[in-house]
């Protein structure tokens, strides 16, 4: 492990666990030969989140080596925007330009993100952007169930901390993990759901990279939007 990284993470009192034998590598005897930057999660995968403040746990992202995709990132994709916004937008998992600029939705999909924010009067910097995944998987494939296990808690631990009032799920690989679901996208549209044990409402529709090879549905889109603007409103 780099020993900068290492340095930046013990001062913020983040533990980190590295194999034996690592180079300089001090573990702690109790254990053994961890090989993951953060503790185990619990069977409901939030430990690794729990009770964290922002800096920590971003800090404990930057350093995770919790699956394979840490091998193969350029920089971890934490999130980007307001934490106390109204509208959390969560996606699936960093492309290309995210993976080398280290904040989510920044290629002509991110730009088509901000096009849509701006028509309900808000900009990227109005709401908080997050994905599932916080390491881009390779050749942009979908996420596999343990990559999302991994990442589970950190963007658990987002939401608690941001406290949205309305949840944006774009695309059919952030709809159906955050609502443990195969259900097809198409049938979750105008619906109103809630994530997790919380009551923050979630309203799914169609990711940005979706709507460029598909135009024609973003009027679908314009509608899951304004019907999430409808929760926010009292009554």
């Amino acid at each position: 492990m780099d020993r900068r990284r290492f340095e930046y993470l013990d001062a913020m009192g983040v533990p980190v666990w590295v194999p034996r034998s690592s180079p300089g590598a001090s573990v702690p005897a109790s254990q053994g030969s961890e090989q993951c930057l953060v503790p185990a999660a619990s069977e409901d995968g939030r430990t690794a989140g729990g009770g964290l403040g922002w800096a920590e746990l971003q800090g404990r992202v930057v350093g995770c080596m919790g699956c394979e995709l840490h091998r193969s990132r350029t920089q971890t994709v934490f999130g980007t925007g307001s934490r106390d916004a109204d509208w959390m937008v969560i996606g699936e998992a960093p492309g290309a330009d995210e993976d080398r600029q280290g904040e989510p939705f920044v290629g002509r999909a991110g730009q088509l993100l901000n096009a849509m924010l701006r028509g309900i009067g808000l900009s990227r910097e109005d709401v908080y952007i997050a994905n599932i995944l916080k390491c881009r998987p390779p050749r942009n494939r979908d996420p596999r169930p343990e990559e999302v296990a991994a990442c589970e808690a950190y963007l658990h631990r987002q939401v608690e901390l941001v406290r949205p009032r309305v949840i944006l799920a774009v695309g059919r690989i952030a709809a159906h993990n955050l609502l443990k679901t195969d259900t097809a996208l198409g049938r979750m549209r105008g619906r109103r759901y809630t994530y997790s044990d919380t009551e923050i409402p979630v309203v799914v529709t169609y990711h940005p990279a979706y709507l460029l090879r598909n135009p024609a549905d973003k009027r679908k889109a314009w509608q899951d939007l304004k019907f999430a603007q409808r929760m926010l409103v009292p009554g």
